[in-house]
């Protein structure tokens, strides 16, 4: 039994069982939901306490990427990756 979720097996299946696809995509995720947490963290400073704050972003920004990949929330255009390839 794995303790990690999602499984890499239902990642891979989002990604056409392509680990180099799974990577980028799930690093630009993190990326793109790190910068949106580290804004929303500098305007929270002011309302809130810290402890306040780190409660609420208790979760990696790769952990929040990799779910939305599993829930099929994150989507690629093929043809922009392939164009990128060659």
């Amino acid at each position: 039994m794995s303790i990690i979720e999602p499984k890499i097996d239902v990642l891979l299946d989002e990604t056409e069982n392509d680990r180099f696809l799974l990577c980028a995509l799930a690093s630009k995720r993190a990326h793109d939901i790190n910068d949106m947490l580290r804004g929303q963290r500098d305007r929270a400073i002011q309302l809130q306490t810290a402890v306040e704050i780190a409660r609420a972003s208790d979760k990696k920004p790769l952990s929040i990427a990799f779910a939305e990949i599993a829930r099929g929330e994150v989507s690629y255009d093929p043809e922009s990756i392939d164009a990128a390839n060659h």
